[in-house]
């Protein structure tokens, strides 16, 4: 869809069927377990680490599915768009934001890289991944039980049908 085409309000956004998927993946990322339990930083640092993790493990199911592949850049775009937003709602100055998008958009594109050969390996492989990748309160006990949570997430994303993940559902059952 064109700038014109928004601006004018003609046709609809082709994010808007992703937009359900993309609430239930912020919803996901701030689960008071994975701060609480699995010793994520509940700082700004934090929770945007969270929201890059779900994101990720979201973007590897929808890899996997012919229908949903060709619409992980639509996700991206509204992860874009929320972090733009969020930016400017804590006082980044226009000339900032391009700059500090380009490193979260980088930031989300390295930990995807990371997870998609990391779920090969152990849950200790996994452990040194997410440690290096998310802001942890205490980095010698947490990143195994952050490692186990991930996997968890991620056996059951793949375990949820194209249409439900569509509608932000995230977990099997």
């Amino acid at each position: 869809m064109s700038f014109l085409s928004r601006l004018l309000g003609r046709g609809q956004d082709p994010r808007d069927e992703l937009r359900a998927l993309w609430h239930g993946t912020v919803a996901t990322s701030r689960e008071p377990e994975w701060y609480a339990d699995c010793g994520v930083a509940d700082t700004v640092q934090g929770r945007f680490d969270m929201i890059a993790l779900v994101m990720s493990l979201v973007m590897l199911r929808m890899e996997n599915s012919p229908t949903l592949a060709p619409k992980t850049a639509l996700l991206t775009e509204l992860f874009v768009a929320d972090m733009d937003r969020q930016l400017r709602d804590t006082g980044v100055g226009d000339l900032m934001v391009g700059k500090n998008m380009g490193k979260l958009v980088a930031s989300l594109g390295g930990r995807l890289g990371a997870l998609r050969e990391a779920f090969g390996d152990s849950d200790a492989a996994l452990a040194l991944i997410l440690q290096r990748n998310v802001t942890l309160v205490d980095e010698d006990k947490k990143p195994f039980a952050l490692a186990v949570r991930v996997r968890a997430l991620h056996n059951s994303l793949s375990a949820v049908d194209d249409a439900s993940l569509l509608e932000g559902v995230l977990r099997h059952g």
